[in-house]
C-alpha cells in the first residue's frame, strides 16, 4: 500500500460548489487552487475530486463524454497539471473520480457502437441482440439508433453501461469477461488511469466499482477484474492509490483496492451513525451503535488488514450531517470519525456544519441530493465568498439565512466546530495508535446504550477512546483505572472514576493514552 496513505486524511471536493474563480457561477479548478493552503491549514493532507471531465452534467459529471479533457468550465488540462503541482508542493496527494462502469449517451464510444456495422466500439457496451429484449434486472435504452438490440444503463437512462462481460453466461448476446470485447474496454480505462497519472493525479475514487461485471452475485469476476488493474498499476504506477465505491470491503481489497467506504447504501449500518430518525450521535440518546459496531467486526475481521476501511463524514450523494445533528453533536460525531481506523473523508463544507438546504429544484441529477451540494460559505461578503456572478447565476442557489456558518466566522471562534477539527485531526496526527493503521478493540457498543468505548493500539501506544453523545451522563466498567494517565482530548466535562466505574458527562468525548 502506497505509504502517504498512513498518514492521509482526506476532504472531498464537489467542483462545481467549491470556489469559482471567473465570475460564472460555477466553481473550476484555479478555484481550488486558491484554496489548498485552507484545506492544508485545516489539517487535511489529500483531496478527493468529484469527477471534472467533459460532460453533459446530466448526473453532475458522472456521466463522462470525454475521460481525457477536463470541462471547460473548470478549466483545462493544463489546470489539472497546475492543481497536480500545487497540491505536491503542499505535501497533498490528489484522487480523481474514475467512473469505469458507465459512460454519456454523448461519449465517441457510444456513438461508434450504436452503428448497425460492427466496428472496434460495437462491443464496449452491454447490448442484447433484439430491440425486443432488455437486459434482466436493468434498465436499458433502445430504439435510439438502426443498432438492433436494446443497450443497458446502469443508473440514469443517459448513461450506457460498459461491457466488463458476464459472470454467469445465460443469454447468447452475454460475454464473458475474457471475450474481445469486455478486454477491449478494460484496456481503454487503462489507458484513461495511464493519462492522469502520469500528468501527476495520486490515484482514483472509483464509482460503483463493485458493479462492473454483470451477474456476479459473489463479486469473483469483478474482482478478478480489479486483480488486473492492481497489477497494471503496480508494475507502472506502484504509488497510485484506489478507493473503491463498494461497501463490501471483503471483497473489495481482495480486488486490489487499498480502500473501501462504508456507505448509506448495503449493509454496513453506517446510517445508525449520522442519518436515520434517532441518530447515534445526537444528544437525544435514542440511537443504537451495536449493529454498526458487529457489522464494522465482521468486515475488520474480513479485510484481513489487506487495506483501509474509511467511514466518511458524508459526500455528494448523501444528506449533510446538520439535517439531523446540531453543531454539538457534530463535534462528539467527529471525534468518532477522527479516531476510527482508516483514512478519515471529510465532505467539504461539514467542517462549518454547512446546512442541508431540502425541497430544492433538481440541479444536474441531484434531486435530493441536491441540498447537499451548495456553493461553500467562506466569509459574508457577495455569495459568501464563493462567487462575485450575479446570485441568479450561480450554480446552485446558496443558504441565504443570516446565521448561516461561515468558515471566516468559524476561524474567529475558538469554540467552533472547526477549530475543533483542527484540534482532532492535529491530535490523530500525532499518536501512532489513532492512525489509519492502528488497531482497534471494542470495549463497549451495547444495544440501545450509551456511552461508546474503544481502544486504538499501535506502535507501542494505547489509547482509549470514551464517547458519549446523549443528553444524559452515562457510566460504563472498562476494567482498568485512570489515574495518572495521560489525557490527550476532552470535549464536554471531565472523565472521571466513580465506584470502580468510568462517569462520562452528556456531550463529551475523551481520548485518554494508557
Amino acid at each position: 500500500m502506497s505509504k502517504w496513505l498512513d498518514d492521509a486524511i482526506f476532504y472531498e471536493i464537489y467542483p462545481q460548489s467549491f470556489q469559482d474563480s471567473n465570475g460564472d457561477g460555477i466553481g473550476d479548478l484555479q478555484g481550488i487552487i486558491s484554496r489548498l493552503d485552507y484545506i492544508k491549514e485545516l489539517g487535511c493532507n489529500a483531496l478527493w475530486l468529484n469527477p471534472c471531465f467533459v460532460s453533459p452534467f446530466g448526473d453532475a459529471g458522472y456521466d463522462v463524454a470525454d475521460y481525457c479533457t477536463i470541462a471547460p468550465r473548470y478549466g483545462t488540462n493544463e489546470d489539472a497539471k497546475q492543481l497536480f503541482e500545487e497540491a505536491h508542493k503542499r505535501g497533498m496527494h490528489i484522487l480523481l473520480d474514475l467512473v469505469p462502469g458507465h459512460t454519456s449517451v454523448e461519449h465517441p464510444w457510444f456513438l461508434e457502437s450504436m452503428k448497425p456495422e460492427r466496428n472496434a466500439y460495437t462491443d464496449r457496451y452491454v447490448w442484447t441482440d433484439s430491440i425486443w429484449e432488455a437486459p434482466e434486472d436493468m434498465a436499458s435504452i433502445r430504439g435510439i439508433s438502426d443498432r438492433d438490440g436494446s443497450c443497458a444503463v446502469n443508473f440514469f437512462s443517459s448513461q450506457p453501461a460498459l461491457n466488463y462481460g458476464y459472470y454467469r453466461i445465460t443469454k447468447p448476446w452475454q460475454m464473458s469477461p475474457e471475450d474481445e470485447g469486455p478486454r477491449a474496454t478494460l484496456e481503454a480505462m487503462k489507458d484513461v488511469m495511464r493519462f492522469w497519472l502520469t500528468m501527476g493525479c495520486d490515484g482514483f475514487r472509483v464509482d460503483m466499482a463493485g458493479s462492473l461485471v454483470k451477474q456476479d452475485e459473489d463479486g469473483k469476476g469483478t474482482i478478478a477484474l480489479w486483480q488486473k488493474v492492481r497489477a497494471f498499476l503496480d508494475e507502472e504506477f506502484p504509488e497510485a492509490a484506489m478507493v473503491s465505491e463498494w461497501g463490501e470491503p471483503d471483497k473489495s481489497l481482495q480486488g486490489g483496492f487499498h480502500m473501501d467506504f462504508l456507505l448509506h447504501f448495503g449493509p454496513s449500518h453506517y446510517n445508525d451513525l449520522f442519518r436515520c430518525e434517532h441518530p447515534y450521535f445526537c444528544k437525544e440518546g435514542k440511537g443504537d451503535i451495536s449493529q454498526f459496531v458487529a457489522k464494522y467486526i465482521e468486515n475488520y475481521e474480513k479485510s484481513e488488514r489487506k487495506g483501509l476501511i474509511c467511514i466518511p463524514s458524508g459526500n455528494h450523494d448523501m444528506d449533510r450531517l446538520a439535517l439531523r445533528l446540531d453543531p454539538e453533536d457534530m463535534k462528539v460525531a467527529f471525534a468518532f470519525l477522527f479516531s476510527m481506523p482508516g483514512a478519515p473523508f471529510l465532505y467539504y463544507g461539514d467542517e462549518i456544519g454547512m446546512r442541508h438546504l431540502e425541497n430544492l429544484t433538481s440541479v444536474e441529477g441531484g434531486y435530493n441530493r441536491t441540498g447537499a451540494r451548495t456553493p461553500m460559505q467562506w466569509d459574508d461578503g457577495v455569495n459568501a465568498g464563493f462567487s462575485t456572478a450575479a446570485k441568479e447565476k450561480l450554480y446552485i442557489c446558496q443558504d441565504g439565512r443570516a446565521d448561516r456558518p461561515t468558515v471566516s466566522a468559524q476561524m474567529a471562534d475558538e469554540t467552533s466546530l472547526y477549530h475543533e477539527i483542527r484540534r482532532l485531526i492535529a491530535i490523530r496526527q500525532s499518536h501512532p495508535a489513532l492512525k489509519n493503521k492502528g488497531e482497534i478493540e471494542f470495549l463497549y457498543a451495547k444495544e440501545n446504550s450509551y456511552p461508546f468505548a474503544y481502544l486504538r493500539k499501535g506502535e507501542g501506544e494505547t489509547i482509549l477512546v470514551v464517547l458519549n453523545p446523549s443528553g444524559r451522563q452515562e457510566h460504563f466498567s472498562c476494567g482498568f483505572g485512570l489515574e495518572g494517565k495521560e489525557r490527550i482530548y476532552a470535549l464536554g466535562g471531565t472523565l472521571h472514576e466513580e465506584n470502580g466505574s468510568l462517569v462520562v458527562p452528556p456531550c463529551s468525548a475523551f481520548f485518554v493514552k494508557l
